[in-house]
């Protein structure tokens, strides 16, 4: 090789080197697995927010963020998710969701854009449920890339014990535990 050309591909070695050393953490992470099978029938009910990491369609949200599940006739469920704003006041998003890939699945698509946009693929978001008490008494909930996460629990609050355990489980899921905000009740 002459020298001009190692001269040249230097840069391009080192570009690749840096493009490989600044993937994404979870490009590296075994893939986001669910709980086995959900009952969704006992699912349904109100959830009370413990943590979530933040996002830009909660950013009014202050405190008193709840999900309440409804199974309707078709098999799907409505999705009512409901918080306080920092002046007191109720805001609240109507959804749906649907199970993907049978019965127990917990995989879900959930969409919160109308009834009529629905046959549109981007306005269904994954809802993965990736741990589950088996009481019902608590769940984590992510997507796939791990972009999105709550923590839900049957009661405004969730003992510490089982919080802190929760948050172990997911930093060895390859979740940044620096990113987790804690929910007011």
């Amino acid at each position: 090789m002459r020298p001009l050309a190692k001269i040249r591909s230097l840069p391009l070695a080192l570009a690749w080197v840096l493009a490989v050393l600044s993937l994404p953490a979870w490009a590296e992470l075994a893939p986001m697995q669910t709980v086995p099978a959900v009952d969704v029938p006992r699912y349904m009910g109100t959830w009370h927010e413990i943590a979530k990491y933040p996002n830009w369609f909660q950013k009014k949200c202050a405190s008193s963020t709840q999900a309440t599940y409804t199974l309707q006739a078709d098999g799907r469920v409505q999705v009512l998710n409901r918080c306080k704003t920092d002046k007191g006041e109720w805001r609240e998003a109507l959804g749906s969701a649907r199970q993907i890939g049978g019965p127990t699945s917990a995989k879900l698509k959930v969409r919160f854009a109308p009834e009529w946009l629905s046959f549109v693929p981007l306005v269904w978001g994954d809802y993965w449920i990736i741990d589950l008490d088996p009481d019902y008494q608590w769940v984590v909930v992510s997507e796939p890339r791990r972009a999105y996460l709550w923590i839900l629990s049957r009661t405004p609050q969730m003992p510490t014990p089982t919080y802190q355990a929760l948050l172990g489980k997911l930093e060895k899921l390859g979740f940044d535990l620096q990113r987790v905000e804690p929910s007011r009740p």
